[in-house]
């Protein structure tokens, strides 16, 4: 089998449109254009997904989505300056992190690699 990328990621949510708009007005991230109801991150879409409408016990995702901007430590800046709380940031020795979560308790990542792959 051959995989060609990842289509989408299910962000799971009580309320898309709530999920929507942080993502899309807090994060910036666009809506899709071939699907307003969904945000792109680069070549990735992010769908968003009522378990409980599907008789799903909803459960945050807690290992994140990793979002790389350009400077992490001027995106959390600017991220608090809406009103967005973080866990912390951690430098990982070849990365610069920093974590907080949606409203629905999804962990958001913004991630920076600096170390070469190797």
């Amino acid at each position: 089998m051959e995989i060609e990328q990842v289509d989408f990621v299910t962000v799971p949510t009580r309320d898309p449109e709530r999920a929507r708009a942080f993502y899309h007005e807090t994060l910036e991230l666009p809506l899709d254009p071939n699907n307003e109801r969904e945000v792109t991150a680069g070549q990735v879409t992010l769908a968003f997904w009522e378990p409980e409408s599907d008789g799903i016990e909803f459960s945050a995702n807690g290992g994140g989505i990793a979002l790389r901007v350009p400077d992490v430590a001027a995106a959390r800046a600017e991220l608090e300056a809406k009103g967005v709380e973080f866990a912390g940031t951690e430098d990982s020795g070849v990365c610069h992190m920093a974590f907080c979560t949606d409203p629905d308790g999804n962990t958001v990542i913004l991630h920076r690699r600096y170390a070469p792959y190797g």
